[in-house]
């Protein structure tokens, strides 16, 4: 009897041409989802991705799956970004302006109405992603803390929480044409969050699992 050799027992790696089509229809998903919200039609975002139904479906087998992967793959990239940012030494609350201004350019404030109770907010590639965001993110703050930049009463929480809101387009308002206002009134959240604080905040600062036993 043969015994099957090492590379009999490994799982094939996937074509270029099939990775290319899983990222179309990611990249696709993601512009559908924030155009036209979370019940997007998989057919259209098909089409979009220049990939067939079956094409589609055989990478995402359900609406969930796809729009797991358009969320994960946008954290990821926005924790890419982030790292990138802390490698660098210049001022600290510009660095985490930045990341908030960046955050609008992925349309982060247009995914959050998938997270709903209907999604899976336990699946690992989920958690993953999102721990790996939230560290990052409140390793910008401390960072601007230390320097005397960011005042002590807010959280990772306080700045997520706002970061979508004023990212999510109002009803009935094309999402790409409102980044002038979203840029600017981004800006006025910015300064309200440096040090020395003008005012006291009501409450107490809000953590990120704050947000999630709300």
């Amino acid at each position: 009897m043969e015994t099957a050799t090492p590379a009999q027992h490994r799982t094939p790696r996937p074509r270029a041409d099939a990775l290319r089509n899983r990222e179309r229809i990611v990249a696709a998903g993601r512009e559908m989802f924030v155009e036209f919200g979370a019940d997007a039609p998989l057919d259209e975002i098909a089409r979009r991705a220049g990939v067939g139904n079956a094409t589609l479906y055989r990478n995402f087998p359900d609406r969930h799956s796809l729009q797991r992967e358009v969320v994960c793959s946008v954290m990821d990239r926005v924790s890419e970004q982030i790292e990138l940012m802390l490698a660098e030494t210049g001022d600290a609350f510009e660095t985490l302006s930045r990341f908030v201004h960046m955050s609008a350019e992925e349309r982060i404030g247009a995914l959050c109405p998938m997270l709903s109770e209907a999604f899976d907010q336990s699946h690992p590639e989920l958690v993953a992603s999102r721990e790996r965001v939230e560290a990052l993110v409140e390793e910008l703050m401390e960072r601007a803390r230390t320097a005397g930049q960011l005042r002590t009463d807010v959280a990772v929480g306080d700045l997520m929480v706002a970061v979508s809101q004023l990212t999510r387009p109002l009803p009935g308002i094309a999402c790409l044409n409102i980044d002038r206002f979203v840029h600017r009134h981004l800006q006025l959240f910015l300064d309200g969050l440096r040090a020395p604080a003008r005012s006291e905040l009501p409450g107490t600062a809000a953590t990120m699992e704050d947000l999630r036993q709300a």
